[in-house]
């Protein structure tokens, strides 16, 4: 009998552990969207401003759907806008740009945050703030850039390399089957003589159209008009245009064309958002909402694939570390700013 009730309660203590670890284990893999308020900086309960960090390359890839750059900043727009304690938003950038749809994005959700709150943003720059990075800071009612920070590079780059040369030497070809004439555009395995005349202009115009694109966001979110209508703003020169060529600029080259308003640090746009937002110069509590942390996310990026037999693959070195821009892509970004 003792026996009996001894192995009954090794099954249900077993039962209930792997139960428990079951939920523990469903409850890392959920998404959830319980975000942290971290303080900052101590200051009045009731006046708060919200840092929003805009670091790295802008992009809509991450460890989860859930767990990505446009995603995160959405998230902490939103949280913004539900507080009434806070009073405005500093978008902190550090990045040399990035994909252009999730620039986009980003710069949509800060044009809603403003219209929806009448919450005023304001960018401030860090060591760089170039390309992509800079049509995220366009909408902002204000922005403050260092001196030094690297800014500019508004243009677009889309990048294919081509491997046919390669192919031809060591015996290898590529056979293709497609629906249409330029179906294969970029294609690597092609020689880069069979791009035709129309294949260039299609992209091309592609290209333009999407400098277009970038060069309207600059001129509307510059102007000094409603919101932007104060002495703190400064107006775009007439021949901006002239350095919006991919070049990149300091911040100071950008104060004289209008393109920042004001040179200083993180404290400097800090105390311009509490002047305003109708804050005491340096009473504002400053908080940050942090994302949570996926540790199944972490899991699948630290996941160790099978290793593949030898001989089968071939690894070819050109001695340099190319920029992973993905093929076929266009880029609002400073490839030769950035280093993996």
């Amino acid at each position: 009998m003792f026996l009996f009730f001894t192995l009954a309660g090794m099954f249900l203590l077993g039962g209930w552990f792997l139960s428990s670890v079951s939920e523990a284990m469903d409850s890392l893999a959920a998404p959830t969207d319980l975000y942290t308020e971290t303080i900052v900086r101590s200051g009045e309960t009731a006046q708060r401003i919200a840092i929003v960090p805009v670091t790295g390359i802008i992009t809509s890839y991450g460890l989860s759907p859930e767990q990505n750059m446009v995603t995160r900043i959405k998230k902490q727009l939103d949280l913004a806008a539900g507080d009434e304690r806070i009073k405005a938003v500093v978008l902190r950038i550090d990045s040399p740009g990035g994909e252009v749809l999730a620039s986009d994005e980003i710069h949509n959700a800060i044009v809603e945050f403003q219209a929806d709150t009448g919450k005023p943003v304001i960018a401030s720059m860090g060591g760089m703030a170039a390309s992509g990075g800079y049509y995220v800071a366009a909408p902002c009612r204000l922005i403050v850039a260092n001196k030094l920070t690297i800014t500019g590079s508004i243009g677009v780059i889309m990048q294919s390399i081509n491997f046919h040369g390669l192919m031809d030497k060591v015996g290898v070809q590529a056979v293709t089957f497609k629906s249409g004439a330029n179906k294969d555009m970029l294609s690597p395995f092609n020689p880069p003589e069979a791009t035709s005349d129309e294949q260039k202009k299609i992209l091309q115009d592609f290209i333009d159209s999407t400098y277009e694109q970038f060069a309207g966001i600059v001129e509307s979110g510059r102007e000094k008009k409603g919101h932007r209508d104060t002495k703190h703003a400064k107006e775009l020169v007439a021949d901006w245009k002239d350095y919006a060529d991919g070049r990149i600029l300091t911040g100071a080259q950008a104060l004289e064309l209008g393109m920042v308003d004001k040179l200083g640090n993180l404290d400097a746009a800090i105390r311009l958002a509490e002047d305003i937002a109708g804050i005491t110069e340096d009473t504002a509590r400053l908080v940050r909402h942090d994302p949570p942390v996926d540790i199944m996310g972490i899991f699948r990026l630290f996941g160790k694939s099978s290793t593949p037999p030898a001989g089968s693959t071939v690894k070819v070195d050109f001695g340099l570390n190319p920029i992973s821009l993905r093929p076929g892509l266009p880029y609002y970004i400073a490839p030769h700013l950035f280093a993996q």
